[in-house]
């Protein structure tokens, strides 16, 4: 690393990414309960514990502009909304592993086109990171199998954790990580609660039980207030290029919760699987001095204030 900066960026980053990845066995109590508007009611949770958040710190939630727009659709769309519902199409054409083993990829596709988009070389030491993630989230995954669509529903998966990064990136520069995340999360509430009420009707907004109305205020919480603001927030600081080894931990993350659950074993494979994610983003997030030098671009923006939470 080189600063506290970048330390306190990435701490958000890592804890953003192991919040997702712990959520897995929590998402599994809404099995029951209608998708979409699951889905609204957690972004509605998110959007307005981060607007009440802005609003306590004497901020206002900025208007976007047009492009700023095309980039929280292009966030709703392909990261939030269809992100999520490729996941649950993707497991019935293969296994969960091999969802995760291509979604895994995502480091190595940041590591490469983020750099070319800003119109400079990718740097060595985030590629070779990145390569040794995906190895290691294989190796950890155990790789699985597939079957019909089931390869283009994982490559539509990678594509919507992709997408969800870089349609992120202006609308972060240009209002904030928390600002774009509130946004963000409004907008996918409205969508999917469109969308489940034309798709299911009444029965999308059936009153959730005790544990499902739990999950939806953790996911709420946790993995959209706290998880959106901090990814952001990182990507704004380091760069996505760098940011993006840090998806790895999300398996990673996924293991250690079932181990403590008791719902998967310890392995000898997983641990040398986890240890290659960990390699893999120390080395991915290494940057010399001289790089700090670089012009900002909408790969790697100028930090903002917000990044201080």
């Amino acid at each position: 690393m080189a600063n506290t900066g970048d330390l306190r960026a990435v701490a958000f980053g890592a804890t953003s990414i192991l919040l997702v990845g712990a959520s897995f066995p929590v998402t599994g109590l809404l099995e029951g309960y209608p998708v979409l508007s699951g889905q609204a009611i957690r972004y509605a949770i998110g959007g307005l514990i981060l607007l009440g958040v802005l609003l306590a710190r004497g901020r206002r939630l900025p208007r976007p502009g047009l492009r700023d727009l095309a980039g929280l659709l292009g966030m709703v769309v392909a990261g939030m909304l269809g992100f999520n519902a490729a996941i649950l199409i993707a497991e019935r054409y293969a296994t969960p592993g091999f969802v995760t083993a291509v979604v895994g990829c995502t480091p190595l596709v940041l590591a490469i086109a983020v750099p070319l988009l800003g119109k400079r070389r990718p740097a060595m030491a985030a590629v070779l990171g990145a390569a040794i993630v995906v190895g290691g989230v294989a190796v950890l995954t155990g790789g699985g199998s597939w079957h019909g669509p089931g390869l283009l529903l994982a490559l539509a998966c990678m594509a919507g954790e992709v997408l969800f990064t870089l349609c992120g990136i202006g609308p972060v520069q240009r209002l904030g990580a928390m600002e774009a995340s509130t946004w963000a999360s409004f907008i996918a509430a409205a969508g999917g609660a469109v969308i489940a009420t034309i798709v299911d009707g009444g029965g999308a907004w059936r009153m959730p039980t005790l544990s499902e109305g739990t999950a939806l205020v953790v996911l709420g919480v946790f993995v959209t207030a706290v998880a959106f603001s901090g990814w952001y927030t990182c990507v704004a600081a380091i760069g996505a290029d760098r940011a993006g080894v840090l998806v790895g931990l999300m398996p990673v993350s996924g293991l250690i919760v079932s181990v403590l659950l008791h719902a998967q074993a310890l392995t000898v494979t997983a641990v040398v699987g986890a240890a290659a994610v960990a390699g893999g983003c120390t080395l991915g997030l290494y940057r010399r001095r001289v790089s700090d030098r670089r012009e900002p671009s909408e790969a790697r923006p100028v930090p903002r204030p917000v990044a201080r939470q």
